[in-house]
């Protein structure tokens, strides 16, 4: 049987890099207050009675859909479901355009069809220049929508095409993944608690304008 190596040293390095990259996020204030900002928006955009989309591929498909659910389900209390979806979960819709128009049209297309002047886009991708993110973002903007990226330490192409990019200070994919993630429950910590909080005695979000 063929030997296996202490796999312990490898899980404390995968660790102590996750750890390093959250501190890095904690540390950069400018950061911290684009977090701040876009959670803002987000509330804002949640007022307005309109919605969040969501798009990214793989790791970041499973980042967006996670998001999503915490906010359309609940995070910490039972309260009223606040409309959030990622672009990618209805598969028959998505192998369709893959087939018809080419894969980068897959966001695009959805979000030509559900989003509206007022809805908000998070853009996700480690790198900022996954073609069907980008062609996301665009069609966002020609839509009226709000674009929020979520991307690594070079921001990509897509930095130039969000309202708000939040540059996470790394280039490692798995450690962008695991702030982003961490980023995402802090928006949703937030705006249960600026939505649905106890002053707000549990209100939809459109009455709170």
């Amino acid at each position: 049987m063929e030997h296996i190596s202490d796999p312990y040293p490898a899980i404390q390095q995968a660790i102590q890099a996750s750890m390093a990259a959250k501190h890095a996020l904690l540390e950069d204030t400018a950061l911290c207050s684009k977090i701040a900002q876009a959670a803002q928006t987000l509330l804002h955009t949640y007022q307005k009675g309109c919605k969040m989309l969501l798009c990214g591929n793989g790791g970041s498909a499973a980042d967006a859909q996670h998001i999503a659910a915490e906010l359309s389900g609940r995070f910490y209390f039972d309260r009223p479901p606040l409309y959030a979806e990622a672009l990618h979960v209805n598969t028959s819709f998505l192998t369709a355009v893959a087939n018809d128009y080419g894969y980068d049209e897959v966001f695009a297309r959805m979000i030509e069809a559900a989003g509206h002047p007022g809805d908000t886009l998070i853009a996700i991708s480690t790198s900022g220049n996954s073609p069907s993110v980008l062609r996301a973002a665009q069609r966002a903007a020609r839509n009226g929508m709000t674009v929020i990226g979520l991307t690594g330490a070079s921001g990509g192409k897509l930095a130039a095409q969000c309202d708000l990019c939040l540059q996470v200070p790394s280039s490692d994919t798995p450690r962008i993944q695991e702030c982003h993630i961490l980023i995402g429950h802090i928006w949703c910590e937030l705006l249960e608690k600026w939505l649905f909080g106890p002053s707000t005695e549990m209100r939809n979000p459109h009455e709170l304008i």
